[in-house]
């Protein structure tokens, strides 16, 4: 090593932010480690690196004492004022003893620290950078199938996209472009982990986010979000501003920007409903695309009884029950549905109008 590499090591500093000092300091720890295993030597060395011209050397530390016992580690009072006058018993000296063919194995240390130490400034980096995007959503390029998970390339790491977070159904196809939600960031000694999602539903919002304007300055608010994810997802909006119609911004022009996160998310259906403070027409609204009749709500439970008309109930319901459980996950209510005969015949109408006269 030369002043070369100790300009090198000052380059490394500005360019990758890693202390030159913390640098030569690891050098020198793993250098008193090379020595022994080439050279076997059982004495207690200490390596030091010049920090102007590079130069290494090696020196045994030897206690001062009145009587040797062991020359490895001892040196006579005597030998020490030779030396140094100065020297009392129990003071350290340091007797140079730098091996031949020092120098070569000195270089191919220096060389892995400073790869180690690179390798560690970069994952921090990377780690620093994505930890700040935890909650966030980026995109990357699907690069391979690893068992269940798809890993997806992000630029200077990759992503991992575990099958509990995949859409059912959904093709990942290797070199494609893909959005997805970052759940969670861990610093582990391979580097960052990256775990991402597509079935989050905070997804959505952020794809919101990206494609209306209006929610992203808070224009327009997000109120809630129910998703299963591959097939239909609903979310409340509300207006900040009583010129801006939420929905209406949130769809876009010939539902140009509600499109555009419709085919990135595959085609899964979105439902956009307006919120509101009263129960009933937050209801009403978040069992669309049906048309509600009307809406009895029982504040004690947070429950509710839905009259649709008899030709939509399987509509309100939704396949398998999916319209009706997202409406509940969205507003926060148990809700039970009825069709308008079935409604007639138990009387709940009536039931319902009686306690409000009463």
């Amino acid at each position: 090593m030369n002043a070369e590499f100790i300009g090198a090591l000052e380059q490394l500093e500005k360019e990758k932010g890693i202390d030159k000092e913390l640098l030569i300091e690891a050098i020198e720890t793993s250098l008193v480690s090379a020595c022994k295993k080439n050279f076997g030597t059982s004495q207690n060395i200490r390596v030091s690196i010049d920090r102007e011209n590079g130069d290494v050397a090696v020196y045994a530390k030897k206690e001062v004492v009145e009587k040797v016992d062991n020359e490895a580690l001892q040196i006579s009072i005597e030998e020490a004022k030779n030396l140094n006058g100065n020297y009392t018993i129990g003071d350290i000296v340091d007797i140079e003893v730098t091996p031949k063919n020092f120098g070569r194995i000195a270089a191919q240390t220096a060389k892995q620290v400073v790869v180690q130490r690179i390798r560690e400034a970069e994952r921090e980096i990377i780690y620093n950078q994505y930890i700040t995007k935890e909650k966030d959503i980026v995109t990357g390029i699907i690069q391979r199938k690893e068992r269940k998970n798809i890993m997806i390339n992000l630029g200077k790491t990759e992503a991992i996209l575990p099958p509990t977070e995949q859409i059912p159904g959904e093709e990942y196809n290797f070199n494609t472009r893909i959005k997805v939600y970052i759940l969670e960031v861990r610093q582990t000694t391979k580097g960052p982990q990256i775990y991402v999602s597509r079935t989050h539903p905070e997804l959505v919002k952020r794809l919101f986010e990206q494609e209306v304007p209006e929610v992203y300055e808070g224009i327009v608010e997000i109120k809630s979000i129910s998703r299963e994810a591959g097939f239909r997802t609903k979310i409340a909006v509300h207006s900040n501003d009583e010129e801006v119609d939420p929905v209406g911004a949130c769809v876009g022009q010939n539902g140009q920007r509600v499109n555009v996160i419709v085919n990135e998310l595959r085609g899964e259906k979105i439902d956009i409903i307006q919120w509101s403070e009263e129960p009933e027409k937050y209801i009403a609204a978040a069992l669309s695309p049906s048309n509600v009749l009307k809406v009895f709500i029982n504040e004690e439970d947070k429950s509710a009884k839905v009259v649709v008309p008899d030709y939509q109930l399987s509509l309100a319901i939704g396949k398998e029950g999916q319209n009706a459980r997202l409406a509940a996950k969205l507003t926060g209510w148990k809700i039970d549905i009825k069709s308008e005969s079935q409604a007639k015949k138990i009387g709940l109408i009536e039931e319902y109008e009686n306690n409000e006269e009463n």
